[in-house]
């Protein structure tokens, strides 16, 4: 980052907006990653009071079946000692709370690490997970030992960058200003040999979109898998193959708006590329586990029995359960769009549900 999102009190469109008037277009991977730094620095997103809710805070469900996918990995694994969990983009320590409760129970208690850069954030997970360290980045996470990895919802908010095909050749996309407002055009730069050849002679009005930051996150995890030994679950919404066309979108207030109307007041994400990054996780000599969709995973891992035991337990919130229960997996809900990716060390066991 520039650190445009640092600059206190000035709104970011204003910024956006001067900086565009004096250099020209900037880049839709520019205005997305400043947008999310000014946007993640300042709030909780989450919750009704938020922008949107993750899966973690519709239901306990889903935390308690990651911590039983993580303990049952590593049980089969031979229980290594010393092991550490390590959490990406932990959201307010939900689901970080309900999955080291589960894998206690069967004798995983790993030593917590989390990798977030908002303060506002960081206070919610204090509260939930005292016992965590907190880190800026991936680079000073342990190094001595097998890590448990879950990213839930993080990679989606990375920056992308998007790449449309014009009459002229292919030319990065870039955001402007028009009658006071910002809107995408093709930028003027020839971009055809950042484009992979089997998609240079695309259909002009053909768009594809790249994330360097998420391929660069599973390379780094990958690599340590590899060298530490582990397993990680990546959990967004997305797709299984590539894919052309623009995802970038924007949340405010549990609503989609325009994605360039409300830079650093609105939550810009867009759909991962998990067939992308499933051969990065390959290139460095990593086990990719799966790519699935989350609603099979769940019931892979037994959400209808654990449902119908909590419904058991509190029958009073039977009807919310399956409620919560039928928004994580349902094909017209989660079910479908999101996905999980499984990634593992060559020298640890396959994991349940992929």
């Amino acid at each position: 980052m520039s650190g445009l999102a640092d600059e206190a009190g000035e709104p970011l469109t204003a910024i956006f907006q001067r900086l565009i008037g004096n250099t020209g277009p900037i880049s839709v991977q520019y205005f997305m990653g400043e947008s999310n730094a000014r946007y993640y620095a300042s709030r909780d997103p989450l919750g009704d009071a938020g922008d949107f809710i993750t899966a973690p805070e519709i239901s306990q469900m889903f935390g308690e079946l990651v911590g039983l996918w993580l303990a049952d990995v590593w049980l089969r694994a031979g229980s290594p000692e010393p092991v550490h969990y390590v959490e990406l983009g932990p959201g307010r320590g939900t689901l970080a709370r309900d999955a080291l409760r589960s894998a206690a129970k069967f004798g995983l208690v790993p030593k917590v690490h989390f990798v977030e850069g908002s303060t506002a954030l960081k206070a919610l997970q204090v509260e939930a997970v005292p016992q965590a360290v907190w880190h800026a980045d991936l680079a000073s996470l342990p190094t001595d030992s097998p890590i448990l990895l879950v990213a839930n919802e993080f990679l989606d908010a990375l920056p992308i960058r998007q790449l449309v095909k014009t009459q002229g050749g292919w030319r990065e996309r870039m955001v402007a200003v028009h009658d006071g407002a910002f809107v995408g055009l093709a930028g003027e730069r020839p971009m055809d040999a950042a484009v992979p050849e089997a998609l240079r002679q695309a259909e002009p009005g053909t768009l594809i979109e790249t994330c360097p930051g998420a391929a660069a996150v599973v390379y780094e995890v990958a690599g340590r898998l590899v060298e530490q030994g582990g397993a990680a679950l990546f959990v967004d919404y997305g797709h299984d193959a590539v894919r052309t066309g623009s995802t970038l979108q924007a949340l405010r207030a549990h609503r989609k708006v325009d994605a360039f109307a409300h830079p650093g007041e609105a939550d810009l994400t867009a759909h991962v590329d998990f067939a992308t990054l499933a051969n990065v996780a390959l290139s460095r000599g990593c086990r990719w586990l799966g790519t699935v969709r989350q609603g099979d995973w769940l019931c892979a891992l037994g959400i209808e029995a654990r449902a119908q035991s909590l419904a058991r337990f509190a029958p009073e919130h039977a009807a919310a359960i399956a409620a919560a229960r039928d928004r994580l997996i349902a094909e017209d809900e989660m079910g479908a769009l999101f996905k999980v990716m499984g990634l593992a060390s060559p020298r640890w066991p396959d994991g349940a549900g992929f």
